[in-house]
């Protein structure tokens, strides 16, 4: 388990990184336990992955927003699929919660979620699991010790929806593995014709499964590397580069239409509110 905690000024904030079983690492990439207190209202970007994050939230709600500030919810305890477009979550006063990060197939294969059901949304957990479920699950959470025992819980909660999981098209799980392995740099147009599908079934089977389509997860997945990138404090001409953008500007649309903001913009946000760990979504 990685601990990060940080006190600031106007508050404090606490996070716990865990890995999960070995059986269950091809669909969720990790836990996070966090905690966080803010004497000030706080709005956070929540920038486009090629995952879906489910969180169970043992406070108050929160208000997730849509890139344009609808608002999509006022959750406590949610899934976000898949999208290529940031959201925006707002709350007063603390947070604290478990947030599981699944691949997009993961979520497919573990959480029966087809790419309609939740792409650019937000899903009440209780509506895909049931309220007793839900409260059970986090009631035991609640009473954990610590956060190492936590993560073992949802270990074994999420061991038992893969004795039930879905199958995922070998095919859709090599096309996805080809553009993750490549950071999204893959040309799309010859996944098809190396399967021997046509390119219209490709594409109807690969977002009902992945909840985006082929070139949408291409450029969110390359969209995800370059702000990892830049959240590395890496030169904005360098990430371009080596992030399969054609040029500086190419970056910066991409950005813009993904992120909201520019890169600059971007890390003048992350570089102003250190007090807040980026993203929870």
């Amino acid at each position: 388990m990685q601990l990060t905690r940080h006190d600031g000024d106007t508050g404090w904030w606490e996070m716990a990184r865990c890995l999960p079983h070995p059986a269950l690492r091809r669909d969720v990439l990790g836990y996070t336990g966090y905690t966080e207190h803010t004497l000030q209202p706080v709005r956070r970007r929540e920038l486009p992955g090629p995952r879906v994050s489910v969180i169970i939230s043992f406070g108050p709600s929160i208000d997730v927003l849509s890139s344009g500030d609808g608002l999509l919810g006022r959750l406590t305890s949610f899934v976000a699929g898949c999208a290529d477009r940031h959201a925006v979550t707002e709350y007063v006063g603390g947070q604290q919660g478990l947030q599981i990060e699944f691949t997009a197939l993961g979520a497919f294969r573990l959480l029966g979620l087809t790419g309609d059901e939740i792409r650019d949304g937000v899903l009440d957990l209780a509506d895909l699991f049931g309220h007793r479920r839900v409260q059970e699950l986090t009631d035991r959470l609640v009473s954990a010790p610590d956060w190492p025992v936590r993560c073992s819980i949802m270990d074994h909660h999420v061991l038992e929806l893969a004795e039930d999981a879905r199958a995922v098209d070998d095919a859709i799980g090599w096309a996805w593995q080809r553009l993750v392995d490549s950071r999204g740099q893959t040309a799309v147009g010859g996944l098809a014709a190396d399967m021997g599908w046509s390119r219209r079934h490709f594409i109807q089977r690969f977002q009902r499964q992945a909840g985006l389509s082929p070139k949408t997860a291409a450029r969110v997945i390359r969209f995800d590397h370059a702000a990892r990138q830049l959240a590395r404090r890496q030169r904005i001409s360098d990430v371009a580069a080596a992030t399969g953008y054609a040029d500086h500007s190419h970056l910066v649309r991409d950005f813009r239409a993904m992120a909201g903001c520019t890169p600059s913009q971007l890390l003048a946000e992350w570089g102003l509110d250190d007090a807040i760990p980026p993203g929870q979504l």
